[in-house]
């Protein structure tokens, strides 16, 4: 046997906070050293915080790195093991997105990035050069390049997070090349299922390679990117550890290296296919000679058997159900995009949301109570303020379902009419139209924007974060208000669509009981700006303009195209109607560009994403033809 543990960590980390995101790194390394770690691995870029953006333009921001890279190395010098972390470094005008491989007081070598993303949420090519098969420079004397380290528990193969995607990455040629281990160092944003994904991934590339591979990812928000962490380890296509998610820690197992050998060995296709590779002049990575480095003590680490002992009969199904796991996951990822914009920028002491006693505003309420649990258990309340502001169109309905919530929550809460401040705005609105009359239309986004103004107020006065409440649905057809409820600092369920939001306060009702919620859900959505205003009799069902919006913006179809889609999923709507849904949908969807684009930083929770420098950008002035039909 030749046993070694690994210790899988996420760290919560700032962009630019070096020195405090090396000190989360070294608390952590010395945590895995006295558990007898024999490798512990940390994500990638997690000495500068990821994403960094164009700040690595910045000569100081990469420069800046090394020192902290260096002073990990000398703090962790005395210590038996060996750490492999995410750091940027400078090269020949280049710079490279690396991991680096520390052991024994020394950086004893550096692996660039091969495959950078330029897609969804990632830029990487604008700022990064890659790596290469063949690399073999130095930096700083250090080896940098396409490398492998030899320790005295193994052949050990670094890579950093997209390299893993690809089926032509890096890992086909160093497992050829005799590595066992490989290192996979991660920054993959929160999307939707997409843990499912990397499971399987990672499960494919394992087996398909005949490796044991250990992939750490990031956790922790920043801007409007949220990582949920959750490393993962397997062995050449079984399943050995999962790390917990959304949380910041580190988890250890053990695996017997000499297993990956025997199997490797016993897979007739994997050894004919790296025979065709080195006939056919596959070119093999150096392996790096780091035995003297450092001396890994495994005496003690014991076989990994199963906790239910067991090798053959399944242990017990810890999986949740498919409706929870979606809930969860999305209020956890939610909370944690609040929690650390509100702590990270440190700007701001608390918490503000405009209730309206209606469904958007409440989720978002919620979202941010459950930040404000784990970060003041004693007294979540403390830390959040809301206030209702209405006008004569509220309803005592809407008024006592906020009321309610807030005092379930223990938040406190005022009310603040803006009736009169409504009538005076309107006579302003009408002396400057002079003969022209103030619309309808006007007279709603009169009372949107004054809520928005009183709440900026609050905000400058207190040091209050504003959280901007509108869905994704309402905001892709421009059902908002620019200077009004399109206004906030952050926007929390930007990204959220109306069937999702009414879904997750559908499962927190049954899950809590909370009279609040039942209230607010007893009550048709509309948003109480003019008499029995109904959200979806002024745009459409909101199934149906969440399925428009998924076909058009995300499967790129045309209205043609929608329409024979929707035909299919609504069979017992009637063929004209869904057609005029349809028109409806592309005419205010692309009229509303100018209106998203001006909106707050939204947290990000799927691939498809209202948010003009992250996953879908369109340009505003834009015309249809391109749309008609032939």
């Amino acid at each position: 046997m030749r046993l070694v543990k690994l210790g899988l960590a996420s760290v919560n980390t700032t962009v630019g906070a070096f020195i405090r995101n090396t000190d989360r790194v070294l608390a952590q390394a010395r945590k895995m050293a006295a558990e007898g770690v024999t490798l512990g691995v940390f994500q990638e870029q997690v000495i500068a915080g990821y994403p960094a953006e164009d700040m690595v333009q910045w000569q100081g921001f990469i420069e800046r790195q090394w020192p902290e890279l260096e002073r990990f190395a000398r703090e962790t010098a005395s210590l038996p093991t060996v750490f492999i972390l995410g750091v940027s470094i400078a090269q020949q005008g280049l710079r490279l997105n690396c991991a680096a491989v520390v052991a024994g007081g020394r950086v004893l070598g550096l692996v660039p990035k091969e495959k950078l993303p330029t897609y969804s949420v990632f830029y990487e090519t604008r700022t990064f050069g890659r790596g290469y098969p063949g690399m073999a420079e130095t930096h700083r004397g250090v080896p940098l390049g396409d490398y492998l380290f030899q320790f005295d528990f193994g052949v050990v193969a670094p890579e950093v997070c997209e390299d893993i995607w690809s089926p032509e990455g890096p890992m086909r040629r160093r497992t050829y090349s005799g590595a066992e281990l490989v290192v996979n160092l991660s920054a993959s944003p929160f999307r939707l299922g997409f843990v499912d994904t990397r499971r399987e991934l990672i499960a494919t590339r394992a087996a398909d390679h005949q490796c044991t591979i250990a992939y750490c990812n990031a956790v922790g928000s920043n801007d409007g990117l949220i990582f949920d962490g959750g490393g993962f380890l397997n062995q050449n296509g079984r399943h050995v550890m999962e790390t917990p998610r959304f949380q910041e820690g580190y988890s250890t197992a053990v695996v017997d290296l000499d297993r990956t050998l025997r199997l490797r060995g016993e897979a007739t296709t994997w050894r004919v296919d790296r025979e065709s590779w080195l006939s056919e002049g596959g070119q093999r990575v150096p392996v790096l000679d780091c035995t003297q480095a450092v001396h890994t003590r495994r005496e003690s680490l014991a076989y990994p058997v199963p906790a239910h002992r067991s090798f053959f009969l399944p242990g017990p199904d810890q999986r949740r159900p498919a409706r929870e796991a979606l809930c969860e996951d999305i209020l956890d990822a939610l909370a944690l995009g609040v929690g650390d914009y509100f702590e990270k920028t440190r700007a701001f002491k608390v918490l503000g949301i405009a209730l309206s006693g209606g469904r958007d505003s409440l989720l978002t309420l919620l979202i941010a109570h459950r930040y404000a649990k784990k970060a003041r258990p004693e007294d979540p309340g403390s830390l959040i303020r809301a206030f209702y502001m209405p006008s004569r169109y509220s309803s005592d309905a809407t008024s006592d379902a906020a009321e309610t919530i807030t005092r379930e929550l223990g938040v406190p809460f005022q009310i603040v009419s803006i009736d009169e401040a409504f009538e005076r705005e309107r006579a302003i609105a009408q002396k400057m139209l002079g003969d022209k009359p103030v619309t309808p239309i006007t007279e709603q986004n009169i009372q949107a924007r004054l809520r928005a103004q009183r709440m900026w107020n609050w905000s400058n006065s207190c040091g209050g974060l504003f959280l901007q409440t509108g869905n994704m649905s309402e905001k892709s057809v421009g059902y908002t208000t620019i200077g009004g409820d399109l206004m906030g600092a952050l926007a929390v369920i930007a990204n959220v669509p109306k069937t999702v939001v009414m879904y997750l306060l559908d499962y927190l009702q049954e899950k809590t009981g909370s009279e609040g919620i039942r209230k607010v859900l007893a009550k048709p959505a509309g948003p109480e700006l003019a008499h029995n205003q109904v959200g979806e009799e002024e745009l459409m069902p909101f199934p149906v303009l969440d399925a428009c919006f998924y076909l058009h913006a995300g499967e790129k179809l045309t209205p043609a195209e929608m329409l024979q889609a929707l035909t299919a999923m609504f069979p017992e709507v009637e063929a004209p109607r869904l057609s005029g849904y349809v028109e409806k949908f592309v005419r205010l969807f692309q009229q509303s560009i100018y209106k998203w684009v001006q909106s707050p930083l939204s947290l990000h929770i799927g691939n498809l994403d209202l948010d003009r420098e992250r996953a879908l950008q369109l340009p505003v002035v834009t015309g249809t033809e391109w749309m008609r039909d032939t």
